[in-house]
């Protein structure tokens, strides 16, 4: 770095770590450059600055491709957000000290049995509550979800999450039993008691193995030193119900996706599969608009729609 450069960028430390951030996130300078409407020029030297200042290297260059150190992912953890903060402060003033929801856009990344099953009844009530403001879902499956929350294109998510990245926050707002659903007239209907041998002798319908579920019930099934027969799998629990009431099989469900009036068998399945949460799920430092704070504000004051008797609500 030149010294004429170095007087102009040492001390700029907002637009330094502006600019790392920025950086980490599009993994290239010159995607980084575009986003700021700066030159890829000026994304290293500012670069170059902070990591003078700092006496670390945050990237390790391989040409065109960068990629954070440790020192960078600690850097990263801290400094993102009081760069979004200090970049969302005049829309956070106008926000929340003059209390303007008159207007703004809402985007919730969620799966599809929450969209289905879950939203329907929150989304009414906040277009209730506050009509212009515009409400966007993103149909996505578990980690996709996480990607987007970690590349800032939905305010948050709902769902449901096992393992918790150390990155993302998860607030459980409501857990449901499991269950196994037989088609009507099956053998198994009439049993007071079914086991995890009762259920081995059957074919299951399962979501893809990619998903949740299946991996839950792969390893509740090893645990019990005990096999399954996948005989079908497919996406989407309303598919999974239609084939198990047409006879293909049976399925391990949770509790989100059923209701009283579901042509099937419904057997309560806690004492083998655990309970299954959904809640929020956010980037952790990350400052929610009034808006998104709006509608998790009223999670837990909405009616759920009637569901069968496996369904357990936890209010936090």
């Amino acid at each position: 770095m030149n010294a004429k450069a170095a007087k102009y960028y040492k001390g700029n430390t907002l637009k330094q770590l502006r600019a790392f951030c920025t950086t980490a996130r599009t993994g290239k300078m010159t995607d980084s450059a575009d986003e700021l409407f700066t030159s890829q020029s000026a994304i290293s030297l500012q670069i170059k600055a902070l990591e003078e200042e700092l006496q670390v290297v945050l990237f390790e260059r391989r040409g065109p491709k960068i990629q954070l150190t440790p020192a960078g992912r600690q850097l990263l953890d801290m400094a993102r957000p009081l760069v979004e903060g200090m970049d969302g402060l005049n829309e956070r003033f106008d926000r929340e000290v003059r209390g303007n929801l008159e207007s703004g856009h809402l985007i919730i990344a969620a799966g599809e049995s929450t969209i289905l099953y879950l939203l329907p009844a929150l989304v009414a009530n906040f277009h209730k509550l506050y009509p212009n403001i515009k409400v966007e879902l993103r149909n996505v499956v578990g980690r996709d979800g996480l990607a987007l929350i970690r590349q800032e294109q939905v305010d948050f998510a709902i769902g449901s999450v096992m393992d918790v990245p150390r990155d993302i926050s998860y607030s459980p707002m409501y857990s449901f039993d499991p269950a196994l659903i037989l088609p009507l007239g099956h053998e198994l209907a009439e049993r007071k008691k079914i086991s995890l041998e009762d259920i081995s002798k059957f074919g299951l319908i399962l979501p893809p193995k990619r998903l949740t579920t299946w991996r839950m019930v792969d390893r509740i099934f090893q645990q019990h030193n005990i096999r399954f027969n996948a005989v079908l799998e497919v996406g989407g629990w309303e598919v999974i119900k239609r084939y198990v009431e047409l006879g293909f099989g049976i399925s391990i469900t949770t509790g989100i996706c059923l209701r009283v009036n579901d042509p099937l068998v419904v057997k309560n399945m806690s004492e083998f599969f655990p309970k299954r949460s959904f809640g929020v799920v956010v980037r952790r430092g990350k400052h929610l608009s009034l808006a998104a704070q709006a509608f998790l504000d009223q999670i837990g004051k909405v009616p759920m729609p009637d569901l069968p008797y496996m369904m357990n609500y936890d209010e936090k």
